[in-house]
C-alpha cells in the first residue's frame, strides 16, 4: 500500500495540535478565575479566596508546564513537513508568531514564576498584578496565534510576489552588477515559480476581516472549557462531600463565567457564521450540506450528508433558516450560494466539517439550558442537593473539551482544499462573481518564467502544494508513532499529577497573606526546597509536619532536653 504524504502530515498535525489545545484553553479559562479569587481576596482579605487561587494555581501550573512540552513541537512540523507552507507565509507568520514570544509567552512565563512561588515572599498586591500578567499574557498569546491564523481564512494586508535567488558564478560566489548591487534571478522549482505571500499592512494583516470574530469566538471557548473544568472537579468534591464550603465557594465564581460565556458565544457564533459565509461561502455550504443556491435555503438540524448524489438524506431542516441566519432576511427567502457553485476540485469534505458543526453547536446549547437551570436551582436553593446535575458538572469539561476541538475541526476542514484560503473575486456591489461556468471565481497572481511566458496561479496555497517536497511519508509515518508514544506519556503523567492534586484537595485556609504555617515549619527544618516544592504544589507537606511533631515529641520526653 503507497502511503499518502500530504495525508499523513495533516494526520500528524492534528494529532499533536490537538493534544496540545487540551491546555491553552485551560490556562486561559483559569487564568480568568485565578484574577477573580486574587482580586477578591485583595478586596476582602477573606482566607478562602487565598485557599481557593492557590489550589486552582497549582492546577494552572501543571496545565501550563504540559502546553509548553506538547507545544514546541508545533514549531518543528513547519520546517519538516510543511516547508512549503513555511515559506509561502514566512513574512506574515514571522512577525505575529515573533510577537506572541515577545508580548505574551515572556510576560506570562516572567510572572508566573512569582504566581506559584511567590505567596510568602512578596505582597498582596504584588501577587495580584502578577497573577493579571499571567492572565493577560495567555490571552495576549491566543491573540497573536488567531491572528495568523485568521489571516490564513481571510488574507490581508500582503500581496503575492515570486521570490528570487542569488545567482552564483562557477566559483559558487556571489555576482554583483557593475553599480555594486547583488544580482538575482526567479527561484524556478521544476519549472514553477515559488511564490511568497510579503505584508504591505501590518496592521490590515492583523486586523484582518476575520480576526475579531474568530478571536472572541476562541476566547469565550477558552473561558467555557476553564470554566467547566473548575465545575467539574467542584461537582466532584461536593458529590464526595469533600472540602464543601470550598468546593461550592468556586462552583458560584465559575458558574457565572460559564453562564454568560455560554450565552455570549452563542451570540458571536451567529456573527462568526455571517462573516464565513461572506469570505468563505464554500465553507458555509459543507457545514449545512447545502449544495442548491436558487430558492431560499433551509436551515438542516439532521441528517446523512451524501457528498456523491449532493443531497441531505433523512434530513430534518428549519425551511428558510438559512436563508434567515445568514442574511438576516425575515421573508426566509434569500438564496445562499450552495456547493452547486463551488468547482468540484475547490469544495471541502463534507461529513467531517458537517458533523463537527452539529456537535459544536448542540455541546453549546447544552450548556445554555444547564447553566440557566442551574442558576434557577441556586435562586431556589437546591441546586448543590441535586446529584444527578453535579454529576451532569463532572461529565462536562469533557464535553467542554470535545465542543473546542470540534469546533476546530469544522474550521479548519472546511477551509480545505486550500491551507492560504484565496481572496473571492467581488463585483462592484460586493457579490460573488462567477464564471462562465457558473462556478466561484478565486482571485489569480501572475508572474514570468524565465523564458518570459506568463505563469498564473491562485492567490493562495492548496493543502497539496504545502508539504515538504523532501520528506518521504515513510518518515512522516515513523514520526507520527514515535509521538502518539510521547503524548501518550505526557497524558499520563498529567492525568496522573492532576487526580493526585484533586484528590489532596485545598490546604486549610490561612489567616493573613504573610508567612504560613508551611514556610515557618520547613524554615525550621532548613529544608529550602521542600518549602519550593510545597509553594508548586509538588509536595505535600502533611508528611512533613506529622515528623515534625513526632520528632518534637521526642525531644520533650528525652532526658536533658528543653523541658529541663
Amino acid at each position: 500500500m503507497e502511503l499518502d504524504l500530504v495525508f499523513l502530515s495533516r494526520i500528524q498535525f492534528a494529532l499533536t495540535i490537538m493534544f496540545h489545545y487540551l491546555f491553552p484553553p485551560l490556562t486561559i479559562g483559569m487564568g480568568v478565575v485565578l484574577v477573580y479569587l486574587g482580586g477578591m481576596y485583595l478586596k476582602t482579605r477573606d482566607p478562602a479566596y487565598q485557599q481557593a487561587q492557590k489550589f486552582w494555581t497549582r492546577i494552572f501550573g501543571l496545565n501550563f508546564a504540559i502546553g509548553v512540552a506538547s507545544g514546541i513541537v508545533m514549531e518543528f512540523q513547519f520546517g519538516t513537513n510543511w516547508a512549503t507552507y513555511s515559506r509561502f507565509v514566512g513574512d506574515v507568520f514571522g512577525s505575529a508568531l515573533a510577537a506572541e514570544g515577545i508580548f505574551a509567552f515572556f510576560l506570562e512565563s516572567g510572572f508566573l514564576a512569582v504566581l506559584i512561588f511567590g505567596w510568602n515572599r512578596v505582597g498582596p498586591r504584588m501577587h495580584f498584578f502578577s497573577t493579571c500578567m499571567v492572565s493577560l499574557g495567555s490571552i495576549f498569546s491566543s491573540i497573536w496565534i488567531v491572528v495568523a491564523n485568521s489571516w490564513q481564512q481571510t488574507p490581508a494586508g500582503s500581496h503575492i510576489v515570486p521570490m528570487t535567488r542569488e545567482v552564483l558564478d562557477e566559483h559558487g560566489q556571489r555576482m554583483f552588477n557593475e553599480n555594486g548591487e547583488l544580482i538575482t534571478a526567479p527561484w524556478i522549482i521544476d519549472g514553477t515559480p515559488v511564490m511568497r505571500a510579503e505584508v504591505t499592512d501590518f496592521w490590515a494583516m492583523v486586523f484582518n476581516p476575520s480576526t475579531g470574530y474568530r478571536l472572541s469566538h476562541v476566547l469565550l471557548g477558552c473561558f467555557i472549557m476553564g470554566s467547566f473544568f473548575i465545575l467539574s472537579i467542584c461537582a466532584w468534591y461536593i458529590l464526595k462531600k469533600k472540602h464543601v464550603d470550598f468546593a461550592k465557594r468556586s462552583f458560584r465564581g465559575a458558574l457565572l463565567l460559564a453562564t454568560v460565556s455560554s450565552l455570549l458565544i452563542a451570540i458571536n457564533g451567529h456573527q462568526q457564521a455571517q462573516n464565513v459565509y461572506q469570505y468563505q461561502p464554500a465553507k458555509l455550504a459543507a457545514f449545512e450540506g447545502h449544495y442548491e443556491s436558487d430558492g431560499s435555503a433551509d436551515l438542516t438540524l439532521f441528517g446523512i450528508p451524501d457528498a456523491e448524489a449532493e443531497t441531505v438524506h433523512a434530513r430534518v431542516a428549519i425551511p428558510g433558516g438559512l436563508s434567515f441566519l445568514v442574511h438576516d432576511d425575515l421573508s426566509f427567502s434569500k438564496p445562499v450560494l450552495g456547493l452547486d457553485q463551488i468547482r468540484p476540485e475547490h469544495r471541502p469534505p463534507i461529513w467531517i466539517p458537517f458533523i463537527s458543526w452539529r456537535l459544536m453547536i448542540g455541546i453549546g446549547t447544552f450548556f445554555i439550558l444547564l447553566t440557566l437551570f442551574s442558576y434557577f436551582l441556586l435562586w431556589k436553593g437546591t441546586l448543590f442537593e441535586k446529584r444527578w446535575i453535579m454529576w451532569a458538572y463532572v461529565a462536562s469539561a469533557g464535553l467542554a473539551v470535545v465542543a473546542n476541538q470540534v469546533g476546530w475541526v469544522a474550521a479548519e476542514v472546511g477551509r480545505q482544499p486550500w491551507i492560504v484560503h484565496p481572496p473571492i473575486v467581488r463585483g462592484d456591489d460586493g457579490n460573488p462573481i462567477l464564471d462562465e461556468e457558473g462556478y466561484l471565481q478565486y482571485k489569480m497572481v501572475e508572474a514570468a518564467l524565465p523564458d518570459g511566458t506568463p505563469y498564473q496561479r491562485y492567490a493562495g496555497l492548496s493543502t497539496e502544494d504545502g508539504v515538504s517536497k523532501a520528506v518521504a511519508a515513510e518518515h512522516v509515518a515513523a514520526s507520527i508513532v514515535m509521538f502518539l508514544f510521547i503524548y501518550m506519556l505526557l497524558g499520563a503523567v498529567w492525568i496522573f499529577i492532576l487526580n493526585k492534586k484533586i484528590q489532596h484537595g485545598p490546604d486549610p485556609p490561612e489567616e493573613g497573606f504573610g508567612e504560613s504555617k508551611t514556610v515557618n515549619m520547613f524554615r525550621l527544618e532548613g529544608d529550602r526546597e521542600h518549602q519550593h516544592r510545597a509553594d508548586a504544589g509538588l509536595w505535600d507537606d502533611t508528611v512533613q509536619r506529622d515528623d515534625t511533631v513526632q520528632r518534637d515529641d521526642t525531644v520533650q520526653k528525652t532526658p536533658g532536653g528543653d523541658h529541663d
